[in-house]
């Protein structure tokens, strides 16, 4: 399976820092047409936008979302504007073991709740032009450690739900792809402060644990995304670690 990234339009949550600026500027950089970066920090984004102009041309916006409450308001402005979507890149999320709850909403919840409004847009059997939906786990969606079991535990239900609503089963009828990517350890803001992730009684050893890892440059993790892109099945999940081959999991 080959898919064109020429002429699309694309969204992506939590697109103003980090994995999801990368993934919209190589979406960007292969070809996309226009980019909507959703994110509830507006000065970042702003900046996000402004750059990504800069660097491809005036092809980048930024709409103020909150993906646990603003999926259906944030989804007419989009449809309303750009009257389809080919792309949608899930990569809102959060670390954040003492609010077990926020994690899940955010990381789990609000990513499917993306992706079933997304499909119901996108599916070829209801009118629509067929499409693909990214979203975001982490090589935490399938490594088992003592570490982050609320983060692992969000991270483990986008795989599963991934692989589910993407089965090729559900892709025949929809013609709508569902990717999971599982990124490894990434220099990113989110883990800028990873030292400070865990509780106490198990700091040490999760700080050791991270600093065995290979970490990868952001631009890499963005990169091959889009590599994935051209070629993944519906209901695969693939991992990018360091500077290691990508592989589907």
């Amino acid at each position: 399976m080959s898919k064109d990234i020429q002429g699309t339009t694309v969204v992506v949550t939590g697109g103003a820092s980090g994995i999801g600026l990368a993934i919209a500027d190589a979406f960007l950089q292969h070809g996309a047409h226009r980019l909507i970066l959703l994110d509830l920090n507006a000065q970042q984004a702003d900046q996000a936008a402004a750059t990504l102009n800069a660097k491809h041309g005036n092809k980048a916006t930024f709409i103020l979302c909150d993906v646990t409450k603003d999926l259906d308001n944030v989804t007419k402005v989009i449809i309303d504007t750009y009257k389809t979507v080919d792309v949608l890149v899930n990569s809102a999320g959060i670390v954040n073991e003492r609010n077990p709850r926020k994690v899940i909403e955010i990381n789990l919840t609000a990513v499917i709740e993306w992706s079933l409004k997304y499909l119901e847009i996108m599916r070829t059997d209801r009118g629509g032009k067929g499409g693909t939906i990214i979203n975001i786990s982490s090589i935490y969606g399938f490594m088992v450690d003592p570490y982050l079991p609320t983060y692992k535990a969000s991270k483990f239900g986008v795989i599963g739900f991934t692989k589910s609503k993407g089965h090729e089963y559900n892709f025949k009828k929809t013609g709508v792809r569902l990717l999971a990517i599982c990124p490894g350890v990434t220099k990113t803001n989110l883990l800028a402060d990873y030292k400070n992730f865990e509780e106490k009684e198990n700091q040490e050893d999760f700080v050791a644990t991270f600093d065995s890892f290979p970490w990868a440059e952001v631009t890499r993790v963005g990169q091959t995304v889009v590599e994935v892109f051209g070629k993944a099945d519906s209901g695969t999940a693939w991992v990018i670690q360091g500077d290691e081959p990508v592989f589907d999991a």
